[in-house]
């Protein structure tokens, strides 16, 4: 059993009762240069036992700094963060730093040797003790991650989505009860990465391993996560199931970042029908049209995105996206009339 109490390395910690498996309060990161950068900025967050958290947001949003600040690579400047109510332990406390119960994949394969086969990169994080137990345990974990026709294989010679593959059975091995993923799919290809992330989530469910991970594509998340954390220039602005904080979304940023959402001001907003004193979402999918050649609106723009083509229609001062499902033969230059089922009001 991994050591989940910080008591070996923090001796005047005591442990925190009724929070979730990983809490942090008050966290901030700053990092000393020339000038101070605020990488993450007064965060509040929980995380569930046996669910995947996926931190979502733009690229210098501080997402990365958190995974290693929960993983202890990092030392809050200020707040803290519990692991099962203790604290964890940083690099001011181990020697090693990274917590015991927790494994991180990192971007890039950095902790993989490239030259060796793929069993022994898996196989070497288990002691000599027992060899049949290591080859089984090897086995096992190779079958897991679906790459047993790759062991004999050299690591360099893997695409992307293999050596991904690689890396996560690596970290799994050990049987950490927190797996923490940086940008895990960067490097897979499309078409690959739906199956690996179902593999992750059939891991998740099987053996109740809770997983973090880091993205900035909502479109890997959406499906796979349970819950999301959404980060926008150093701080969280939300926390929530996918399917809410896509619906309901209490901020523009995670309307945009999530559905691609229209964001308009008032005066936006009432050129389309809508009387607001607030800011507004128009989700893309809510938006629709029929050709009429008395029509307000016009296309402006028709852009092929595959099974769906996306429009952009305007009265010739402001713009509104939307979805055009299944695709039709309106052209660029048509009139239109538009009609907005529903709409989200911003309190901010």
């Amino acid at each position: 059993m991994a050591q989940t109490s910080s008591c070996q390395y923090i001796p005047t910690d005591t442990q925190k009762s009724g929070i979730p498996l990983i809490h942090g309060e008050d966290v901030s990161h700053i990092f000393e240069a020339k000038q101070e950068v605020i990488a993450v900025k007064q965060a509040n967050f929980a995380m569930e036992e046996g669910k995947i958290t996926a931190i979502i947001g733009e690229s210098g949003s501080g997402k990365s700094t958190l995974l290693k600040l929960i993983y202890g690579l990092l030392e809050p400047s200020t707040g803290e963060i519990r692991y099962r109510g203790w604290l964890v332990p940083t690099r001011k406390d181990k020697l090693i730093p990274g917590h015991d119960a927790m494994k991180l994949v990192s971007q890039g394969f950095d902790d993989l040797n490239l030259y060796a086969k793929v069993w022994d990169n898996i196989a070497s994080q288990l002691p000599n003790t027992n060899l049949s137990l290591k080859q089984s345990k090897t086995q096992e974990t190779l079958e897991r991650l679906k790459i047993a026709h790759l062991a004999q294989q050299r690591v360099a010679d893997l695409s992307g989505g293999e050596k991904q593959r690689v890396a996560i059975a690596r970290a799994l091995i050990n049987e950490p009860e927190v797996l923490l993923m940086d940008e895990p799919f960067n490097q897979v290809d499309a078409a690959f990465r739906d199956a690996l992330q179902q593999d992750i989530r059939n891991i998740v469910t099987e053996t109740g391993l809770t997983a973090i991970l880091v993205s900035h594509d909502p479109a890997e998340v959406l499906a796979m996560a349970d819950e999301l954390i959404v980060m926008k220039q150093a701080q969280i602005i939300e926390q929530g199931k996918p399917d809410t904080l896509y619906y309901m979304p209490q901020h523009p940023y995670t309307a945009q970042l999530l559905a691609k959402s229209n964001i308009l001001n008032p005066k936006q907003a009432s050129a389309f029908g809508i009387s607001t004193t607030n800011t507004i979402a128009i989700h893309q999918e809510d938006i629709h049209y029929t050709i009429a050649p008395q029509g307000k609106f016009w296309v402006k723009e028709i852009l092929f995105r595959g099974f769906y083509k996306e429009l952009i229609i305007t009265d010739g001062e402001n713009l509104l996206h939307t979805i055009m499902h299944p695709i039709t033969n309106i052209q660029r230059h048509d009139k239109v009339n538009l009609r907005i089922e529903k709409h989200i009001v911003f309190n901010q």
